[in-house]
């Protein structure tokens, strides 16, 4: 598989594309006023406490405050307040807890007013951006990631990721982790660090332990709220959590940027830092990937597949619902359950894809197209699994209902990520689905209908200042075509024609 992670940096926000084989599969945008994202670490106040919740609302700057429940605070809670007070006067030095005296863990079913009172400062960690009319989601178990490990203050628990499956992988994990644990802190070994030698875990554990010391000498006479720990901004984090051996292409449009990347690459993965390109073109950096073209034919309701297959999806308050239709795709199966099959399979790649691409979190329901063979329903749940798993964030995936029902649910950290696809209609009032859109879709019709061998003659009727956009430039659209599937599209610009409007004559 070949990746590529494309960064597109203006005055106000960078925007960061990963394409895997060309084709885009995550889109983040961090900008410059964005001051509550997923892993900042606060010192901040504790506001009202909420017995019927058992939970409490904290001030972290934010308008609206945070949300801190009691299951959110950790188990070493009590130790954590103790570490706050004592650092808080300036003359405790030693962040190291080697010598600090661990307090008993909160009871689980306890109640928050037996732990927090209002007004006292606390750090709290961000682990879900304000969405909506809601302040950000808080918790006080604090933890410090890095490339191969996770660092958990006040711990002495030792665990590896679930995605390693290797069970003798697993115990050397946890033999090299204990090997390197520093007194009072707990170490969570992350899927990236399977077959990796100790001096390199070691050097991971002693940079997360650098910026936990520098957070701790921050804390003295600060006001709060204030953040004290900063995630790494979204260029280091998209490396940290995904760089591997696939990646092929850095490519940045910003002298600073690339040479920042560079420096983290040297300290992460040193031979990846020769794939870290400036972009001189100048054709624009998301143009010249074919970036744009897929962001407005994948953002859209209707989102198109191969074959004239196509995915509509919905959004309502409670959760999102996805269906799946055939279009009018010539059967080429032995039998419609085994074109439902097929069709289905396609879909599960594109609703990962999608999932992923927009960031959607909570409860999604597809309506995939019935199947009645047992085989073939638990087949699509296989497959739908497989491509979920390239997915990191936490998600669950029930087997398809007896209606034919696959729920969902994906965790929600930041507000999902939408963009307008939309442009106003030169026709009429009202708004019609970019061109380069209708184009995606005529593309994927036209496959259809040249599947079919009994079809000679293919003739394409639609607006002329669409058509000009087909048959202009060299090579055009339509000479693509004709190097792709070996066959000749006549096309026929129809003046009465809306703009967006066309329609395929065949003739066998």
């Amino acid at each position: 598989m070949k990746t590529e992670l494309i960064i597109r940096s203006n005055s106000s926000d960078i925007d960061f594309a990963l394409l895997k084989n060309g084709k885009l599969t995550e889109l983040n945008k961090e900008t410059t006023d964005n001051k509550f994202s997923v892993g900042d670490i606060f010192l901040a106040k504790v506001g009202k406490l909420l017995p019927g919740l058992n939970a409490s609302f904290v001030n972290v700057g934010y308008p609206k405050d945070g949300f801190l429940h009691y299951h959110d605070l950790g188990a070493q809670v009590q130790s954590l307040n103790k570490f706050i007070k004592k650092v808080s006067t300036g003359r405790y030095k030693e962040f190291t807890l080697k010598n600090f005296r661990l307090e008993e863990n909160i009871n689980k079913d306890g109640s928050i007013n037996n732990v927090l009172k209002s007004g006292q400062n606390l750090l709290v960690q961000i682990v879900k951006e304000p969405i909506s009319t809601k302040g950000p989601r808080l918790s006080s178990e604090l933890s410090i990631a890095g490339r191969y490990l996770v660092l958990v203050p006040f711990s002495n628990r030792i665990s590896v990721s679930q995605r390693i499956e290797d069970a003798k992988e697993k115990d050397r994990l946890k033999r090299l982790a204990k090997s390197i644990r520093p007194k009072g802190f707990g170490i969570i070994l992350r899927t990236v660090a399977k077959g990796k030698k100790v001096a390199e875990l070691d050097r991971d554990l002693q940079n997360s332990m650098n910026r936990w010391k520098g957070m701790c000498a921050r804390i003295a006479n600060t006001n709060t709220p204030t953040k004290i720990l900063s995630e790494l901004n979204r260029a280091s984090s998209i490396l940290r959590d995904v760089m591997n051996d696939s990646f092929t292409n850095i490519v940045t449009n910003d002298q600073s940027l690339k040479l920042e990347i560079q420096a983290y690459l040297q300290e992460i993965y040193p031979e990846m830092k020769k794939i870290v390109r400036l972009h001189r073109s100048k054709i624009p950096i998301f143009e010249k990937y074919g970036i744009e073209r897929q962001i407005k034919t994948s953002f859209g309701k209707t989102v198109s597949m191969s074959r004239g297959a196509y995915l509509v999806i919905e959004h309502t308050e409670a959760l999102h619902v996805i269906d799946v239709n055939s279009g009018n795709r010539s059967n080429r199966s032995g039998s419609q359950e085994e074109t439902a099959l097929e069709v289905n399979l396609i879909a599960s790649a594109e609703i990962a894809r999608q999932l992923q691409l927009r960031d959607m979190g909570g409860i999604i329901v597809v309506d995939f197209i019935d199947m009645h063979n047992s085989d073939h329903r638990n087949k699509l749940y296989q497959h739908l699994k497989t491509q979920m798993s390239f997915d990191r964030t936490k998600h669950k995936i029930l087997p398809p209902s007896r209606f034919g029902l696959v729920q969902i649910t994906r965790q929600r950290v930041r507000p999902e990520l939408s963009i307008k696809t939309k442009e106003p209609n030169p026709n009429k009032n009202g708004e019609v689905e970019a061109p380069i859109v209708m184009i995606d879709k005529i593309e994927a019709e036209l496959e259809r209908i040249i599947s079919n061998p009994k079809n000679k003659k293919i003739e394409l009727n639609l607006h002329p200042f669409i058509a000009s956009y087909l048959t202009k430039g060299l090579p055009s659209i339509r000479f693509r075509w004709y190097l792709q599937y070996k066959k000749w599209i006549t096309i026929i610009p129809r003046d009465a024609y809306f703009y967006l409007q066309y329609k395929f004559k065949v003739r066998k």
